[in-house]
């Protein structure tokens, strides 16, 4: 369940971020994404810290990012990262271009 769940969220051209509201690297990976101009519905955070599949949904970011922490920030179904790495792509000017890449931006 949890994996379709997450399979779901990620498809398409778009930018999602699973998160928790109180971990300061989501609240860092929010912030920069937040810089750019989104076309609506480009940019989907998703708070998984109050599902009952929440340990699932980790254990599957594992599975298929190497890390179970959040965020987990996909960007065209493809995972970059937690908070630090939207963070260094964002300093190195990659991340617009990643962006606009998929259509995301205004």
């Amino acid at each position: 369940m949890a994996q379709q769940f997450a399979e779901a969220q990620i498809k398409g051209d778009k930018v999602v971020v699973f998160l928790k509201p109180s971990c300061p690297y989501c609240v860092m990976a929010e912030d920069i994404l937040s810089k750019y101009q989104f076309k609506p519905g480009h940019l989907e955070s998703i708070d998984i810290s109050g599902r009952s599949d929440m340990a699932s949904l980790q254990d599957y970011f594992l599975e298929i990012t190497g890390a179970r922490t959040v965020p987990r920030v996909f960007i065209g179904e493809k995972c970059v990262g937690g908070g630090s790495d939207v963070e260094a792509l964002h300093r190195s000017g990659k991340l617009k271009g990643m962006l606009q890449s998929i259509g995301a931006l205004q």
